[in-house]
């Protein structure tokens, strides 16, 4: 049952979505800063309605003549001595017309209260038919906003709440001039209109707030999805990529650092599958070729040893001279499979252990040291031994002398036995030893030349020569010089000969 596409509002919106994090942690971070931007501006819209309200209370107190408060007493004085106002003939408050203090508009403005305190401490109710209650103060309280108002120290406003609970904004001030100050004058006015208009005006904002984040939740999908379009092919090109196309790549440069990185390490594991791949195809097909050298070379040897047998079953064991003939073949071709099984036995060491147990030594007393066994192996051709002495380094004197053996054994197969020449050289070369060892056999067309050290790999047509191995020799060879740290070249001309060079580090740390 094959699994249901989700529809494209689901992948944007799934919890997991990259698109849905993104798109949900950049509206939550819009909608906290709007939420802080609207704390700050009730705050400070607060603060701004309230003052400004404060000084157009001090504004009005400002408008209103002092003597309303001051010279209330005086004024019921001269309505009960008349007689007074004519001493001098031309009395100021004779001309004055009467003065209805509480007929002011002023007093007319709902939700304002005024009070007079003197500095005694009375307080008077001027206000007119009101019915809003004025909030007090304690006497101290007063005594502390007079003395304040008299040293000139800014009050602003206060919110207090009267009687009845309402919340109200007062302001103060001074009644008469300051070198005659006989109270202080209270205006006070109920908040409930401002918070009102605060209220508004964050109201206001709130809906500006939510068609910002409506605003931003259409406009930012579709650009989100365009962000996010490169990652979509990344993540199509990794849904296409097999063993059978490691060899495509994503474009490098997509107009995005962080995707273009992406890319790269996308197209860095390609690359790196692809070469293991092949790398493991290679050693697949080495080792299917291993396989069917080793068993055909098996297989000869054993072949040889059924055959005897069948014949010795068949009555050759009765005349001593086919038996002798048959066990000494036997004995040939059981040395031959020892030969060969020793040898992968130690390829499969190399193997698995390639770092071997060095020691310091000295190459030139080796070599000097197997001279007699060389001049043995090498019957009637002539060896010339080059040495220069006091060449030390760290080696394995075992597998170095197998070394030495392998190619040495190879140049006598390949010489004439008579007029065959062999030379081995070992040589400083500044912090290398170089050992050569040429001969002047048959030499090795070009084209075998990089197989020489593969296993079982054999320049003769024939596999079955008389003289000739397995072909691992030379593998072994190099698997040990390269356990060494060293390198080893062959240069071979047909007709000419055949040099094997092999370098050595001679690093004693």
């Amino acid at each position: 049952m094959s699994r249901r596409t989700p529809p494209a509002f689901a992948r944007i919106f799934a919890p997991r979505s990259l698109r849905y994090q993104l798109l949900y942690r950049s509206l939550l971070i819009l909608a906290a800063l709007l939420l802080l931007i609207g704390v700050l501006q009730y705050i400070i819209m607060k603060d701004f309605i309230f003052k400004n309200k404060a000084e157009s209370l001090n504004t009005q107190i400002m408008a209103m003549p002092m003597d309303w408060f001051t010279n209330e007493k005086k004024s019921e004085m001269d309505d009960n001595h008349p007689e007074s106002d004519n001493k001098d003939g031309d009395s100021f408050q004779a001309s004055r017309p009467p003065k209805e203090r509480r007929d002011s508009p002023l007093f007319y403005q709902p939700g304002l209260s005024i009070v007079f305190i003197n500095s005694n401490g009375t307080v008077t109710d001027v206000s007119k038919d009101t019915e809003a209650s004025a909030p007090l103060l304690s006497a101290e309280e007063y005594e502390q906003i007079t003395k304040q108002l008299q040293e000139r120290q800014q009050i602003d406003y206060k919110i207090l709440n009267n009687a009845d609970g309402v919340e109200q904004l007062v302001v103060f001030r001074n009644a008469g001039p300051l070198n005659k100050v006989e109270g202080i004058v209270q205006v006070s006015t109920e908040t409930d209109s401002l918070r009102q208009l605060l209220m508004t005006q964050l109201a206001i904002f709130t809906g500006l707030s939510i068609v910002a984040l409506a605003a931003g939740l259409a406009l930012y999908l579709p650009l989100l999805r365009r962000t996010l379009k490169p990652l979509s092919r990344v993540v199509l090109a990794a849904q296409q990529t097999d063993a059978g196309s490691l060899t495509k790549r994503i474009p490098a440069s997509q107009g995005q650092e962080e995707i273009d990185r992406l890319s790269d390490a996308f197209n860095g594991m390609l690359e790196r599958l692809d070469t293991s791949f092949e790398t493991e195809r290679k050693t697949t097909e080495k080792m299917r070729r291993f396989i069917a050298d080793a068993s055909h070379e098996l297989r000869t040897p054993l072949t040889s040893i059924h055959g005897f047998l069948e014949v010795l079953l068949r009555g050759a064991a009765a005349n001593p001279d086919q038996l002798n003939r048959a066990l000494n073949s036997m004995q040939l071709e059981s040395k031959r499979i020892n030969r060969l099984v020793e040898d992968l036995l130690a390829l499969a060491k190399l193997d698995q252990a390639p770092q071997l147990q060095l020691s310091a030594a000295r190459l030139d007393e080796l070599l000097q040291e197997m001279e007699p066994q060389l001049q043995l192996l090498a019957g009637n051709r002539k060896i010339d031994l080059v040495i220069e002495s006091a060449i030390s380094g760290k080696f394995n004197n075992d597998q170095m002398k197998q070394v030495l053996l392998n190619l040495f054994l190879n140049a006598v197969q390949h010489t004439d036995a008579e007029s065959g020449t062999i030379k081995i050289m070992l040589e400083r070369l500044e912090n290398q030893a170089r050992i050569s060892i040429t001969d002047n056999g048959t030499g090795i067309a070009a084209a075998h030349l990089p197989h020489l050290f593969e296993r079982f790999y054999r320049s003769e047509s024939s596999r079955t020569r008389k003289n000739g191995g397995a072909g691992l020799g030379l593998a072994i060879t190099k698997s040990i010089v390269d356990a060494h740290g060293g390198t080893i070249e062959v240069i071979s001309e047909p007709g000419e000969g055949t040099t094997f060079r092999i370098s050595l580090p001679l690093d004693l740390r």
